[in-house]
Parts: structure tokens; sequence; C-alpha cells
């Protein structure tokens, strides 16, 4: 399988249109055309990630964080664009997937928000658009002997999907009129002579990628010359795409419970801990990585507890004042985690291709007590 086509299976899982647009995701380095038959995972490449990579004869690396952030002047084999150099040199890939899966269904975040025990959370802050586009409600009147034809017609063509859910739609009984004036081709009924016909006004959604060809599908299965059918824009009721995680919990917990749960989940063998570390939990808040910055939205919230990688000391001293208490994983930590369900998931559509967590990979803190 080459890279392009791997890039394609991983945008069915976290798609790269989420990443925030100050991130660097996708293809950084290496040829799409070229083949793959063994994938590194990792959150962050370092020099030590590179040795590993080349024993284990890796094509792909896909990385958590970005190898590239800012433009390039220069790659040198010395000085911090060595690993990139080396990367080029060594005909290794990368592929990053970053703030796409904080803010993808079932990423990072929902991740976090699950060891919590958050239920049906919310993302916080820097939201991004429906990477899917707009949805559009598509009606058309068909006769009722056609109607399963021309609505299996439309759901293959790419229309009613909602969710986990294919094949949605509703159709309800009714009675078609028209009289076929000269030059008609009727499929049923007689030129210059009033017709009522029993049909179905069958309905369904479409996203907006996939509207013209549901359309064409839909002309195409229906035996009417001159099909009637609606198209309508939907407005947009979902919850919005963006980082973070915020909402009650399935049933109110002391920190101390939910930290023995994120050390059982994450591996952690430390946290930070700021506020009141013996409150019960009822409402709360999680944002992996670095997301200090919304932490006045998840204060306003009124949120019980924070988890997150790290916030700096301002940060800190807000949530305290506030009376919010927060726990810290360390960064990358906070993100690792996810690294063995995102594998399991790419497992599954590329079934012939090795894939490997790095061993490698770890945090670069050594927390020790003095």
């Amino acid at each position: 399988m080459r890279i392009k086509d791997i890039a394609e299976r991983i945008d069915q899982i976290t798609p790269l249109k989420l990443a925030q647009d100050w991130d660097n995701v996708g293809l950084l380095i290496g040829d799409p055309q070229k083949v793959v038959k063994n994938i590194l995972l990792t959150i962050d490449i370092t020099r030590d990630v590179v040795a590993e990579a080349k024993k284990l004869k890796t094509d792909l690396i896909i990385s958590y964080h970005p190898v590239i952030w800012d433009a390039l002047k220069k790659i040198t084999a010395d000085g911090p664009t060595g690993v990139v150099y080396d990367l080029i040199r060594s005909g290794t890939a990368v592929f990053s997937i970053h703030t796409a899966m904080d803010s993808a269904v079932g990423g990072v975040n929902d991740g976090l928000a699950g060891i919590v025990g958050i239920v049906n959370g919310e993302p916080v802050g820097d939201y991004v658009a429906n990477p899917s586009g707009d949805n559009y409600k598509l009606v058309f009147f068909v006769p009722t002997k056609s109607a399963a034809k021309v609505s299996n017609a439309v759901f293959a063509a790419g229309a009613g999907a909602i969710g986990n859910y294919s094949h949605c739609g509703f159709g309800a009984e009714g009675t078609g009129t028209f009289l076929p004036r000269k030059g008609a081709k009727p499929a049923i009924g007689k030129r210059d002579k009033l017709e009522k016909v029993g049909e179905i006004r069958f309905e369904t959604i479409v996203p907006a990628g996939k509207l013209d060809g549901v359309v064409a599908a839909m002309k195409k299965a229906h035996p009417y010359e001159m099909p009637a059918f609606d198209v309508f824009k939907l407005h947009d009721t979902e919850l919005p795409f963006g980082l973070g995680r915020i909402g009650k919990l399935a049933r109110p917990e002391r920190v101390a419970q939910i930290i023995k749960r994120i050390k059982r989940v994450t591996g952690t063998k430390a946290v930070g801990l700021v506020g009141d570390e013996k409150r019960l939990v009822k409402k709360a808040a999680v944002c992996a990585g670095s997301c200090g910055k919304i932490i006045n939205s998840i204060i306003a919230a009124k949120a019980d507890l924070y988890l997150t990688g790290e916030l700096k000391h301002h940060q800190a001293l807000a949530a305290q004042e506030a009376g919010l208490t927060c726990i810290c994983l360390s960064h990358t930590v906070s993100e690792r985690f996810i690294l063995k369900k995102f594998a399991r998931q790419l497992q599954k559509q590329i079934k012939t291709i090795k894939i490997n967590i790095s061993k490698k990979d770890a945090d670069p803190f050594k927390w020790k007590t003095i």
C-alpha cells in the first residue's frame, strides 16, 4: 500500500481538516507514491526514535507532534534540523496528525474525557468547521412501487449517513398529480390526461460533497421523465469540533478516585496538583497537551476539575484563586496513551502492514523526589 492510500485511511479516523490553522499536519516528509510495509507510531520524533525506526526498517513514521513546525531555511546534519536531515537521507517518511486528533471524535480529548468519567463532553474552545462540510436534505416524490429502487440508489451514492448509521431516510404516502403535455413521454399515464398516482414523499440527508452525485443517481433510478424533488440546506445544530472537552460526570467522584484511573490508563507515575485534592467532582474538563489559554472558559463554566498536560504559573494561580482543582500529567503523558487505540483503528484499515508503537518515545521529564 502506498503512503497516499494510508493517508486516506488516516483521514477517515482523524480528519486533517480538524487541525488548527497554525498547525502543520499531513505528509511532512516523503513521497506519497512510496510503498509502505512497516509503520512506527510516536508522539515525538527524536534521534532515538529515528534510530529505532531504522532498526525496525520503518517506511513511514506517524507522529502526533509535527517534526517540522516552522519554515526551514536550511537542513543540515548538525543543529536543530539534524533529525529532519536524517529522516530524508534514510528515506523515512513522516506523517503528522496533532490537533486533528485532538478535535476528532474518539481522539485524544475524548479519551481523556472517558478516563475522567465525563459524559457527552462538549469542546471547550478553538473551534473548527465540520470536516464533512454542509449537509442538505433531499426530498423527492416517487411512485410507491419504485420507492425502494430509488431510495437504495441515493443511499449507494452517499446519502443517508448520520453518525454511525447508514440508510437513514423517511417516507410518507400521498397522491401525486400531473398532466402530460405535448412533447412529454410519461412513464405513467397518457398525454393530455390528468393522472393521480400513489406516491412516496421520501427525504434523506446528503453531505455537500456528495449532493450532485446523489441527485444524479436519483434521476437515473427514477421512473419519471421529470422527477419532482427539492434540496434544502440544513443549519448545523451539531456540537462544534474543537479542543478540550467539558461536561458532567456519570457519577460524582473524589479526585483521588479519578487519579487512580488516570494512572492506570496513562501509566503516569506522578501528577501536578493545583487546588483542593479531596473535593467531590461533579463537572470536569480536559485538554491534552498545553491548553492553559482555555482555562478562563473552564472557570467560567464552573467546572470542579481540569485535567491537562501542563499549565503556566499564572494560569495555575488563576485556577487556584477560582477554586478549580487541576491535574497536570506532563505534556506528552496526556497524549501518549491514545497511540494504542489509534494503532488498533489503523490496523483494521491496513491489515497487511505491520504497525509498531515506539519504545524510545518518552516524556523528556524525569520526575524525582528530592
